[in-house]
């Protein structure tokens, strides 16, 4: 079973995902943050680069992944990525997804980084993405490097073999090629506005 994610994963998206070395989309939409500031992705850059997550608070998977996305947002914020989770889901569809448990659930979980509302899901499909949660990490350059999964376990942090995200992340703060560019997102779909 490992063995087939793990090949699932490195197959990667298809024909109309973000191209590796593409500049950050629709970067300069403000979004609602859960501490009441607009802010742009753009804005939210630091000098060693940007990662986006699409995320959400009822998809089973992005629960699953979420104390690791808050653990690596957390670290690499302090070693100069921006970092931004950004929920492009309708409320009508998730009524957890709404801006009030979205406040909740940064507090309770310890986001130290902005935790926004994509309000027409327009940034979500700028970025092509189509899973929760699903990893966008750009370089200094603002140049995608990395996009996919987080790691290869979302069920079993204790029997992750491949650090995707982590391994990307330790290549932009280190300044070096990223070793694996892309991974397959697992999760659920997003619900578009």
């Amino acid at each position: 079973m490992a063995a087939v994610l793990a090949l699932a994963l490195a197959a990667g998206g298809g024909a109309e995902a973000l191209e590796i070395g593409s500049g950050i989309p629709e970067a300069s939409v403000k979004m609602k943050n859960v501490d009441g500031r607009e802010l742009a992705l753009a804005e939210s850059t630091g000098p060693k680069g940007l990662l986006v997550v699409f995320t959400c608070n009822h998809c089973p998977w992005a629960q699953a992944w979420e104390a690791r996305v808050v653990a690596l947002g957390n670290e690499y914020r302090s070693k100069g990525v921006g970092v931004v989770a950004v929920n492009a889901n309708d409320p009508s569809a998730y009524p957890e997804d709404d801006y009030g448990p979205m406040q909740e659930r940064a507090k309770a979980k310890g986001y130290e980084f902005p935790y926004v509302v994509d309000a027409t899901s327009g940034v979500a499909r700028a970025f092509s993405a189509t899973r929760t949660p699903e990893a966008y990490l750009f370089d200094a350059r603002g140049k995608l490097v990395y996009t996919g999964a987080i790691d290869d376990n979302a069920q079993e942090p204790a029997a992750v073999t491949s650090r995707y995200l982590k391994d990307a992340l330790d290549a932009v703060v280190g300044g070096t090629p990223v070793p694996l560019a892309r991974t397959k997102a697992l999760g659920c779909s997003i619900k578009f506005r």
